[in-house]
Order: structure tokens, then sequence, then C-alpha cells
């Protein structure tokens, strides 16, 4: 089973994570000197064959979660990092307000449906941690989730975390790497996006009233967002909290790790047995005498 890859930005597996010990801004390691962008270029063009690799070997598959507060970078990156991967080895989900649909199954139905298959990358732009991040923070949502017993605000949270566990683990004992990426914007930063979208017409589409509403429980989610990573940020399942504030920084930080994760799973193409092989020459042979 996979094995999260090494990281200055790893959340820890024993449930010592503290906001207080992360950081918007880019790390030590951030050098003001180089050029962010070129090295994501370079990290984006070995992915491109790692990506084929994965495709062909067809026994794992790769999903990747997203999750930040607005303004984060979250839709930037996934066109950033995955700016050289083929089209047809991919798959983008955003996940916003469940449909009637959605909200009668269990609340891990909706992404469940949209898991990649094995060869394939998934993406989710937000994804089932939203049901312990904006539905703690906004706890009347959970009388529209036809949920069958009376709650218990005491409980459920850690229940919701032990059932994300466990279909996380059941998906990597499957074969499906699993990497999340927290993108941690600062409240300053998160301000002065929004102020960008307001005063620059082009990014005014962006906006939305909805985003001030919800910068005003900024506390309420930094808490969610720590004991939502503390209770699952596991071994085969890592959370990785990436610097926000910095984007050029941010992105070549998440594609660092997400193909150091590709490498470590020491893919190769297949390879053909003596049946197979013997095929390919007298195909070969046959086109060549036309």
């Amino acid at each position: 089973m996979f094995k999260a890859v090494s990281s200055e930005f790893l959340v820890p597996f024993d449930d010592s994570f503290s906001l207080s010990e992360v950081s918007a801004s880019p790390s030590a390691s951030f050098d003001v000197n180089k050029d962010y962008k070129k090295k994501l270029e370079k990290v984006v063009e070995d992915m491109h064959d790692l990506q084929r690799i994965l495709y062909a070997h067809d026994k794992h598959a790769l999903l990747i979660v997203f999750q930040a507060m607005d303004a984060a970078g979250k839709d930037s990156t996934i066109r950033a990092v995955m700016s050289g991967i083929n089209p047809a080895g991919c798959q983008v989900f955003s996940f916003k307000k469940p449909s009637s649909t959605e909200l009668d199954h269990d609340f891990l139905w909706r992404t469940n449906r949209c898991m990649p298959e094995r060869g394939r990358i998934g993406i989710f732009n937000r994804s089932y941690y939203e049901e312990v991040l904006i539905v703690r923070v906004h706890p009347d949502i959970l009388e529209y989730q036809n949920l069958p017993d009376k709650i218990n605000f005491d409980t459920i949270w850690q229940e919701r975390y032990e059932s994300i566990q466990d279909m996380e683990k059941h998906l990597a004992r499957n074969g499906t790497v699993i990497l999340k990426f927290w993108l941690n914007v600062s409240k300053e930063e998160q301000k002065n996006r929004f102020l960008a979208r307001i005063d620059n017409q082009e990014k005014n589409w962006k906006w939305s009233s909805g985003d001030l509403k919800e910068r005003a429980h900024w506390q309420d989610y930094m808490q969610a967002y720590e004991d939502a990573l503390r209770a699952t940020s596991k071994p085969w399942a890592p959370w990785y909290a990436i610097p926000a504030d910095d984007k050029p920084y941010m992105r070549y930080s998440v594609a660092k790790i997400v193909k150091k994760t590709l490498e470590s799973l020491n893919l190769k193409y297949p390879n053909l047995d003596d049946e197979e092989r013997n095929n390919l020459n007298v195909a070969k042979e046959q086109l060549l005498n036309e």
C-alpha cells in the first residue's frame, strides 16, 4: 500500500498537527532568487512522462484533493500543475452545494461515484471534506441531509472522520494513491485577492457576496481545518499544508509532491511475454512486406 512521500509540508500522522506551527508564507526553503515558474515547468514536463506510464501500467489511480478558503488559488493551481498532463488521463470534479439527489444518499456517495479509474488522475476541487468543514461551521446544513437519527453534535464529526478514514484506506488497499492538499492562505492575503477581484473588471466574475459571509467565520474554519487534518492525515492518505500566499511557490510545491509520489510507485511500461513479442515481429514483417 502506498506510503506518503516526505515533505516539509506533510501533516504528521500522530494527531499533533497545529495551525500555530504552519505558515501561509513561503517556508525557510524559499529562495527569492529562484524563478519558481520555470522550476514548475520542468516538474510539469517530468509529470507528463510519469502520467503516461501510470496510464499504461493500469494498476494505480491517483486521487488529488484540494481544499482551501476562497481565493487561495485552487483553480489556478490545478490548471498550472496539470498543464502538461494528457486530458484523456485526467478528470477534474468540483463539488459545491449538494443536489436533492445527492442528499438522498450518504455524504460520501457523490464523490465516490467520481473516483478515478486505474491508470487515471482524478482531481477534486473541494471534496467529501466539505462535510466536516463548511457543514461543521454551518451545522444547520445537517437538517437538510435526511439523516435517520437525531443529530448528536458530540459525536457526529468524529463519526464522519472515521467514515472518511475507512473509505480512504479501502481505496488505498485497492490501488488508489491519495494526495490531499490544503492551500493555506492567510486572512490578509485573502483580503488582498478579494480587493483585486473587485478592482479588476476581468476578475469581477469571480466575486460572490457569499465570500464575505464565509470570511466572517474565519476562526471557525481554521478550527475545522485543524481538526480535520489532524484526524485524517494518514500514511496512505496524507495531507500536505502548503503555504499559499505566494502562488508560484505554492504551485511548484504541489507539483513537486505529485511528481515525487508518482516516482515512488516505481511504475514501468508493461512487459510483453514471448508470445506477444513474437506477434509484434510477425505484424512488423507483414507491414514491411506490403
